[in-house]
């Protein structure tokens, strides 16, 4: 299996308030690592973050069919997985060469994951996997779900880490050019959250365009990224860099 953890790959831009699909981001050389590995013809399933929307979801596999195909990257077919066959996974994901783990809220998605038993599907699965944020976090073996909804950062209840797909041992913080300056709660999300939290269990914060490959238990960071631990937080790799973790 090969398993690319990204913040995200571009693919689509707002216009007018309308989503329009774009080439994908090639930042750090994504796209050429991608297309190394890209299977002949591949067939694609996108694993939905919030399996009751479904019309965000059929939006999003548009998006994305016409994003892989301005990249040069065609697809044979591309279908999506929520509530509507959810039922029918456990017969068909092997049919699929390229698994794709849609964005959204890490808590949500996670839930739908272990409801559909995802992560034992994946354990006979020999194809790719490209998670983009919250699917992304939800690979690693301890998922860090970072508070983002209101009242999540003051909810004695909610939890911040959960078990997750087992694909990777690292943890991932994605969209740190944003968070720097967002609070939740009355809260920042850096020095009040992220910072606390890595006390607990250390974590990888990922630019849009970095992203980490993971291929036979071998890890490679590529771009900005800091490395969160222990109360404090240092940056690891710089754009267009790459190191092994």
């Amino acid at each position: 299996m090969k398993v690319f953890l990204t913040s995200s790959i571009g693919g689509s831009y707002k216009e007018n308030g309308k989503r329009i699909p774009c080439a994908l981001d090639d930042s750090n050389n994504f796209l050429e690592l991608l297309k190394k590995y890209w299977p002949k013809n591949p067939k694609c399933l996108i694993l939905s973050s919030d399996p009751e929307n479904q019309e965000v979801n059929d939006s999003f596999k548009f998006i994305f069919d016409e994003a892989f195909k301005i990249s040069n990257l065609p697809l044979s077919k591309i279908d999506i997985c929520d509530s509507r066959n959810e039922n029918k996974l456990a017969d068909t994901i092997y049919d699929y060469n390229l698994i794709f783990l849609a964005g959204g809220h890490v808590p949500t998605q996670n839930e739908f994951f272990n409801r559909i038993h995802l992560k034992e599907l994946l354990k006979s699965y020999d194809g790719i996997v490209i998670g983009i944020s919250a699917g992304t976090m939800n690979c690693a073996d301890m998922v860090y779900a970072q508070p983002e909804l209101d009242g999540e950062a003051i909810d004695p209840n909610y939890k911040r880490y959960l078990n997750g797909l087992d694909l990777t041992t690292i943890s991932v913080f994605p969209h740190f050019q944003d968070a720097k300056d967002l609070t939740v709660d009355g809260l920042r999300v850096v020095e009040d959250i992220s910072l606390e939290d890595s006390k607990i269990r250390p974590f990888y914060a990922l630019v849009d365009g970095s992203y980490i490959f993971v291929d036979d238990n071998k890890s490679t960071l590529y771009g900005e990224a800091y490395y969160f631990n222990n109360g404090a937080f240092t940056k690891v790799c710089d754009k267009d860099k790459s190191i092994q973790l």
